[in-house]
């Protein structure tokens, strides 16, 4: 089925963390900027959600410019404890650590849509295993290892400094030279494990919350519900989005067949992208002028190809939607950004 799955997507936070991070390090910020195509809007949007897919190149872009073999370790260990935001407030008002692990967990994907978080108890001990519905997770070492240091920081802050690990478990090869880990982690940790673990005494998830508020807990779990429904109200642009990349070229691009292809009834998406604050026409209206501006600046596709490519019958519609949408011609538009 086309278009089934939503585009996986992470919190715009961690990106803005890690500039943070950078600019402590002293790297070459703008260098990593650039080549990612990180704009200063970017590092202050606080509803930003970047592609998942798009940790590949982040480290590999990290790696090269800080010529840094563990960048992974030392971006984790130089980067701010993840604050002012809502998981953060879910956790304090909790009555004790393992409540807060257990509510946290149930919204963990306004941290990432990859993330697949939980713990378990098993003989006296506790670990949480950080998993993940991506494969990204366990190729990336840098990845893996910068998530599980921010992950021992925010829990360290949540529980006033009392949280620290016991033994890590890593499910990646250990690197030629192993030292920088004891010196960071402070416990042993393992690697080519069967799953990524963080193991911690048992005692802590009794462990009071010093900030424990049952009322604003209440308020703060209402806060999370309503932030992943507004994810999932994106998530059906997403999809839809993904269709027209697919059937676009057909020039037959209508409401009924779009949630044919998304499995739904027409009255069901009608629906949902109303919840999401827009409808089907002006959501093809902005794939169209998006893609149009797109292979009119980036490409020397012929105006004719441009308009196959963007699904109009002929040259004069597409002509009059794009002085519509941008008050230029598709030739001023292209000759503008040349």
């Amino acid at each position: 089925m086309s278009g089934g799955m939503a585009e996986l997507r992470d919190s715009g936070i961690m990106i803005q963390l890690a500039h943070q991070a950078m600019l402590k390090m002293g790297l070459d910020v703008s260098e990593v900027c650039k080549r990612l195509g990180i704009t200063p809007e970017l590092l202050t949007d606080r509803n930003l959600r970047t592609p998942h897919e798009a940790q590949g190149l982040f480290w590999s872009v990290m790696e090269e410019v800080s010529q840094d073999p563990n960048i992974g370790l030392h971006l984790g260990e130089n980067m701010p404890v993840y604050k002012g935001q809502v998981l953060q407030y879910l956790f304090l008002s909790s009555p004790t650590f393992g409540d807060g692990l257990a509510r946290a967990f149930n919204y963990q994907r306004l941290l990432s849509d990859a993330s697949q978080a939980s713990v378990e108890v098993h003989d006296g001990l506790a670990c949480i295993v950080v998993d993940s519905v991506s494969e990204l997770l366990g190729s990336l070492r840098h990845l893996n290892e910068c998530m599980v240091l921010g992950l021992i920081g925010f829990f360290r802050y949540v529980t006033d400094g009392a949280f620290r690990p016991s033994a890590i478990d890593f499910s990646h090869s250990a690197p030629t030279d192993t030292s920088e880990y004891e010196r960071i982690f402070g416990c042993p940790v393992r690697f080519s494990e069967p799953e990524t673990r963080i193991h911690f005494d048992i005692q802590l998830l009794d462990l009071p919350s010093l900030h424990a508020e049952p009322e604003l807990l209440q308020l703060h779990e209402k806060l999370a519900s309503e932030h992943v429904a507004k994810l999932e109200r994106q998530d059906v642009v997403t999809r839809v989005y993904k269709v027209f990349g697919e059937v676009l070229e057909t020039g037959q691009v209508n409401l009924e067949d779009v949630a044919s292809r998304l499995n739904i009834k027409s009255r069901t998406l009608r629906t949902r992208l109303a919840e999401a604050g827009t409808n089907f026409n002006q959501l093809l209206a902005d794939y169209r002028c998006n893609l149009a501006k797109k292979l009119l600046s980036g490409t020397d596709e012929s105006i004719d190809e441009i308009v196959y490519l963007t699904g109009f019958s002929e040259p004069s519609t597409f002509y009059r939607a794009f002085k519509r949408w941008t008050n230029q011609t598709p030739v001023e538009y292209r000759n503008s950004r040349r």
